[in-house]
This record gives C-alpha cells, sequence and structure tokens, in this order.
C-alpha cells in the first residue's frame, strides 16, 4: 500500500519493474517444475530470510548463521526424499525454534525460525495437491494482486494513513484496493480455473492478512532503525521487503487447502 506521496524516480521504477518480473518469472518456473526444484528454491528463500531476520533483530553473524543451520534441518526433512511437509517436519520445526531459543538466547529467533519456516512448509504442502500448480499460483498471486491494488490505489486516491506511527506510506485507500483487488483475482480464479468457493470466499480476507503481514515487517524495521531488510533485490531490498505479506499468508492458505481432509479426521 503505497501513498500518493510515494515520488520514486521513474527509472527506481523500471528497475523495480524488471526485477519483479524476473521474480515471478523464476517463481513460476519453479512452481511449474515442482518437486526438487521447487523445494530447493522455497529452502533457499527460507534460509535466506532467516538471515534477515537475525540482522532485523540484532543477532550476532556467528548466532545468526547458527539459526540459519538450525532452520536447514527441517527444511530438509521436507524436501522430496524426506518426510515431505507434514507432521512430522511441523514438529521438527517447533524442536527448531525452541533450540534456536537455546542456542542464542534470544526469544525472537525462535520466532524467526517459525515466522520463515511455516510460509515454506505451507508453499510445499499445497504444491503437493492433486491442483498443486493451480492452488499455489492462487496463494501467491492473490498476494501480487493484493500488492498492486494496494500501490496503484494508493498512489492514485491517497488520503488518510493507515499506519503512520509504523508506515507512513500506506493509507486506507491502499488497504480497499490491495483487498478489491485480490477479491478480482479471486473470482477470476474461481470461474476460469475451477477454485473452490471456499478459497475464492477467503482470497479478500487473505489480502488483508498480507498487508497485516506487510505492516509487521515495517514495524521490525522500524524498530531496527532500517529502511529495508536487506539488498540482495535492487529496488526492492532485501526477501523479507517483498515476501512479507505472503509469510502469514502461505500457512493459512494451506490450512484452507487442506481443511476438508482435516475435518474427514476428526470425524
Amino acid at each position: 500500500m503505497t501513498s500518493a506521496s510515494d515520488t520514486r524516480l521513474p527509472s527506481d521504477l523500471a528497475l523495480r519493474s524488471i526485477v519483479a518480473l524476473g521474480m515471478v518469472a523464476a517463481t513460476l518456473s519453479a512452481l511449474w517444475l515442482g518437486g526438487i526444484i521447487f523445494w530447493i528454491v522455497c529452502s533457499a528463500v527460507g534460509v535466506g530470510m532467516m538471515g534477515e531476520w537475525g540482522s532485523l533483530i540484532g543477532l550476532s553473524a556467528m548466532r545468526t548463521r547458527h539459526a540459519q543451520f538450525i532452520l536447514c534441518v527441517p527444511l530438509a526433512i521436507m524436501g522430496p526424499w524426506g518426510a515431505g511437509p507434514y507432521f512430522f517436519a511441523f514438529g521438527l520445526l517447533i524442536g527448531a525454534a525452541c533450540f534456536a531459543v537455546i542456542v542464542t538466547r534470544r526469544a525472537m529467533t525462535g520466532w524467526g525460525v517459525l515466522y520463515v519456516s511455516l510460509p515454506v512448509m505451507g508453499l510445499l504442502l499445497i504444491r503437493n495437491q492433486h491442483d498443486g500448480v493451480i492452488l499455489t499460483f492462487w496463494a501467491l498471486a492473490l498476494v501480487w494482486a493484493c500488492d498492486i491494488g494496494a500501490y496503484f490505489a494508493g498512489r492514485a486516491i491517497g488520503g488518510p494513513k493507515l499506519a503512520p506511527a509504523v508506515s507512513p506510506n500506506k493509507t486506507w485507500a491502499g488497504l480497499i484496493g490491495g483487498v478489491g483487488a485480490a477479491a478480482i483475482f479471486g473470482g477470476v480464479m474461481h470461474h476460469y480455473a475451477g477454485l473452490p468457493w471456499r478459497l475464492t470466499l477467503a482470497t479478500p480476507v487473505l489480502a488483508v492478512l498480507a498487508q497485516s503481514g506487510d505492516l509487521f515487517e515495517s514495524w521490525m524495521k522500524r524498530r531496527a532503525g532500517v529502511k529495508d531488510s536487506g539488498n540482495l533485490l535492487p529496488g526492492h531490498g532485501g526477501l523479507l521487503d517483498r515476501l512479507d505479506g505472503l509469510a502469514p499468508v502461505a500457512p493459512t492458505a494451506a490450512f484452507l487447502v487442506m481443511l476438508p481432509e482435516i475435518l474427514g479426521f476428526f470425524r
């Protein structure tokens, strides 16, 4: 969600657009290939996000690497040759988070392990379903649609700030525009790709969740006194800057995708 006061230069916007298109192309390619390729990409992104999380909470480089090594254990188990992204991997995630707290002596490290690993687990779980390509694309693209709708609505309309103490550029118009764009995308997916009604109706709610993730990461950066979580992506900052909306959406979307199986288990 960006307000009308955002005055990036055209050259900066061009760079951001090129990098964004490259990231989308790489993501969709990995999604289509699936299997070990999709797992490698998701796991590598998760480890990178953990590194940026360590910087945001003020961990030393050594302790940040320790947290990344700890995270690699459950991520490895989620792979095609491991137990997969299911209950055993989830148990290992909880154990890894607790162990990270002990090793680094920082509770926020444990929260970071969960923050970056649950989205990875969620995406892998969705991709493993029968219609995994379509469903994973939905989970990813609803966040993209939300970001695009929020950006243009915020620039065109501006107006009252959403959370000026946390992120002064975000507006209520951006929030509404983002949710509206995501809702339209959900309707298109339902009509043309057969997206189930429960997921279609949940799409605008997940868009709100994506905006909440954006605000949370903004709060983390303000708390750390930095503008971006990293500098890996030219014009975009770090991985956390680009995936802050997906972080809460992916595990929630996975729960909704698996909801019929979950309810059947308790019958």
